[in-house]
């Protein structure tokens, strides 16, 4: 009798060493060093255990992204309701420290599908968060004077952010100190001067 896969639920330590595994393989080597055998060597167990937790390599690769997304999102979300959210915001989003892992698996999603698909339903997510968080904010500030949407300012605030990480990845930073200015002199019109964390 086959034996049934575990459930993606199943928190065990095998199944957290096999995600840390997998982890330190595509920030470290990239998402094409990642196979099972590096894996299950990396992770110190038997082989079989990948398949019996994952099934597939596509589904190991979700389950990586899912719990690296709910890292992400939990640290969004903790910033909203916070004395300053949209300070609070703009540094997470300009918080580079999972970017290696991030770009590996934008291109894993030019290769996969059920990859690509994770990512947008996640990016949708976090963006209706954000959409929700400037239009409360922009709500709770009568002295607000901006005719941009919510959703236009959330798009502005991680495009720039994450332009600047691209270009930093590459070396480049030239107006990076002025356009990170620009965003945050908008801030400290609605929020003021950021406060010590």
């Amino acid at each position: 009798m086959a034996r049934t896969r575990r459930s993606q639920a199943d928190d065990t330590p095998a199944r957290t060493a096999l995600l840390d595994a997998a982890e330190a393989l595509m920030t470290g080597e990239g998402y094409a060093a990642v196979t099972t055998r590096k894996i299950s060597d990396r992770a110190g167990v038997n082989n079989g255990l990948v398949h019996y937790y994952f099934g597939t390599m596509d589904e190991l690769f979700i389950a990586l992204f899912r719990r690296a997304a709910a890292r992400g999102l939990g640290s969004h979300v903790d910033t909203f309701g916070t004395t300053q959210p949209l300070w609070h915001m703009w540094e997470s989003m300009r918080d580079f420290s999972g970017n290696a892992l991030m770009t590996e698996f934008i291109a894993l999603a030019n290769h996969r599908d059920a990859i690509r698909s994770e990512i947008a339903a996640y990016s949708e997510r976090l963006r209706q968060a954000h959409i929700n968080e400037i239009d409360r904010i922009l709500a709770s500030h009568a002295s607000a004077t901006t005719d941009a949407a919510p959703a236009a300012i959330a798009v502005l605030m991680v495009g720039v952010a994450r332009f600047l990480q691209m270009e930093a990845s590459f070396g480049v930073e030239t107006g990076h100190r002025e356009a990170a200015a620009f965003i945050e002199e908008h801030i400290r019109n609605l929020e003021g001067a950021r406060l010590t964390p």
